[in-house]
């Protein structure tokens, strides 16, 4: 089957590589669309640690079912799906908890980090546990169905800042993941949401997705802003989609004494913690993995039109341009969002 080998670090090319066959219990997903996420740019260049060459990469993808192994009751050849990232046991306490996100033999797809190595979805076929698998709504395009996992992380966040009154949320970082989590917030009835970033482009994307207030702030301006639109308390929530130090200081001194800060961006490996600020404050830090199962939550949200994905995919495209859209997305070449790629990017098009 083709595939888009993330042959060394800076290096992907399009390469033959056997057709995978679906194990028992396993799907055996023909891919129509796999997003590229901002964690396989990082790892496309080394800097995460967590996608060791030689790879396919990518997890954000959807298809149809083309196969299934011993035992999979739940799904037949033919049918359009996604599935998600986390590959979770099912056996072990966290699983049993409904924990599947902290799994204790957790693997990802399109991951190696040393502990495993399991291929993904930059490629025409793909294969993952029946468990993981969601079928498709029939008008959702397969586009739409790659930035299901994205969402998923989003609504996971939202839901982890606490289900209490839900008066006002600041978003910090307006990439993909902030952008989503802006809108998961707005649909999950926060009644002021607000996000700050640097980059104005993506900020009057954000004004366009319906946030209630656009930042082009940082640092101390940033927390004076947030201060001044809260009647000088802070925001009750704020979502750290970035993962920088100095986005996660500006995050703690912009909720309101009592709130939450949910972390989710992490491109950091480390950040200082102003523990005196967080103690005397009594403000809650919660760190935020992947999803636990807001598929189906993500796809009524889209559906209902409450989350909107068509002006974040800047492009679908082949596998074959995929080293480009890779090198220029590691660039930072500006006003690139989502792009998609597709072993048949026709079949994308027609919406099937």
């Amino acid at each position: 089957m083709k595939s888009l080998l993330l042959r060394e670090y800076g290096h992907l090319e399009i390469a033959e590589m056997p057709r995978p066959e679906p194990g028992p219990g396993e799907v055996l997903v023909r891919v129509a669309a796999c997003g590229i996420c901002g964690s396989d740019v990082h790892g496309y260049d080394g800097s995460s640690g967590r996608r060791i060459p030689p790879l396919v990469m990518g997890h954000e993808a959807a298809g149809t079912v083309a196969a299934v192994g011993a035992g999979v009751q739940g799904f037949r050849a033919g049918e359009r799906v996604t599935f998600d990232s986390t590959v979770y046991c099912g056996d072990c306490d966290y699983c049993r908890r409904g924990e599947m996100n902290l799994c204790d033999r957790r693997e990802v797809v399109g991951v190696s980090c040393g502990d495993y190595r399991r291929h993904g979805a930059f490629a025409e076929f793909v294969t993952v546990p029946e468990r993981i698998v969601y079928r498709l709504p029939d008008a959702m395009g397969f586009s739409e169905a790659a930035m299901l996992e994205a969402i998923s992380v989003a609504l996971h966040a939202v839901h982890l800042a606490g289900e209490g009154k839900r008066r006002s949320a600041l978003v910090v970082g307006a990439g993909m993941i902030g952008l989503l989590t802006m809108q998961a917030a707005r649909a999950l009835g926060y009644a002021r949401v607000m996000i700050a970033d640097i980059d104005a482009t993506r900020l009057e994307l954000a004004r366009k997705l319906g946030a209630d207030a656009v930042l082009h702030l940082k640092g101390a301006e940033l927390v004076d802003e947030v201060r001044k639109q809260t009647s000088g308390h802070g925001a009750d929530v704020v979502l750290e989609a970035v993962g920088r130090n100095e986005t996660v200081a500006a995050s703690i001194d912009s909720v309101r004494k009592g709130g939450t800060v949910v972390l989710i961006g992490n491109i950091a490996p480390e950040v200082t913690l102003p523990l005196q600020k967080v103690v005397s404050r009594q403000i809650r830090l919660q760190g935020s993995a992947a999803s636990c199962g807001e598929y189906p939550e993500a796809m009524e949200l889209v559906a209902s039109g409450k989350i909107r994905i068509e002006p974040l995919i800047t492009a679908v495209a082949s596998l074959e341009e995929g080293p480009r859209w890779f090198e220029r997305l590691h660039a930072g070449e500006p006003n690139l969002m989502k792009v998609v790629l597709s072993p048949d990017p026709a079949v994308v098009g027609a919406g099937r």
